[in-house]
């Protein structure tokens, strides 16, 4: 293989994966932020968005136990403190409750995970698992779509509040609380990953884990607007909107 990229171009490849294939680009989330789903289909993409806020505590905590690095443990431990709440103070997976409430939806229901869809699980496991097996260098990669979260959480904000009337600083507190932790953690992910991939095969697979962890979140969409939209066959077991029961 060639010789390694430069930090510059390695970052500008890095970013060109989002710009080409991030999930902001989805039919789904363009329908999202033009205020054309239904009652039904928000709460679809709520409760199946709660399994993979569920699951980014066990995924990062897995990545915990294979670190032997003190300092690098200090620091991913966060990212657990920012979902499952700290101190007394909620965290993400809370403010994704009230966000269902918000939505028309029993916490309980969401809580349990019993009815999202079946692809929506096998993408979200894939994830946790590729976190689990790979080097510490990909899962830690994998991690930089959070390098494109802000401009979507900015987007969908505004766009939520324009077009749906649940949107409130309650429901919305989860996204409105990324924009400032997200920064954060994508200065430590993106200076780890610059700094350990020294060789052109470990920026290849950095790039690598990066498309795969675009490819869990396009996934996730791609189900939602199959059956929720068109052509709407909602499989066995997964959520059934009031309109469509």
């Amino acid at each position: 293989m060639s010789e390694a990229l430069s930090p510059a171009e390695f970052e500008r490849q890095l970013r060109r994966i989002g710009e080409e294939r991030y999930h902001s680009r989805h039919p789904f989330h363009k329908l999202l932020h033009d205020g054309k789903l239904n009652q039904g289909q928000l709460q679809a993409w709520v409760l199946n968005r709660f399994y993979y806020q569920s699951r980014i505590p066990m995924k990062d905590a897995a990545l915990i136990s294979r670190v032997e690095d003190p300092a690098l443990r200090r620091e991913w431990i966060s990212r657990i403190l920012d979902h499952d709440g700290s101190g007394g103070e909620e965290g993400g997976i809370e403010r994704w409750l009230v966000l269902a409430e918000g939505v028309g939806l029993d916490r309980d229901l969401v809580r349990s995970t019993q009815s999202v869809l079946p692809a929506t699980r096998f993408a979200v496991d894939a994830y946790v698992r590729f976190v689990r097996e790979k080097s510490l260098l990909e899962a830690v990669a994998s991690s930089l779509t959070e390098l494109f979260a802000p401009d979507l959480h900015k987007t969908r904000i505004a766009a939520l509040l324009e077009n749906y009337d649940f949107a409130t600083d309650a429901t919305l507190a989860y996204f409105r609380t990324r924009l400032t932790q997200a920064p954060k953690d994508v200065a430590f992910g993106l200076a780890y990953v610059q700094r350990e991939a020294r060789t052109r095969e470990q920026q290849e697979a950095a790039l690598a884990a990066l498309r795969f962890k675009t490819d869990v979140l396009w996934a996730q969409l791609d189900a939602l607007h199959f059956a929720y939209v068109e052509p709407g066959f909602i499989p066995p077991g997964a959520f059934v909107p009031k309109d469509r029961q």
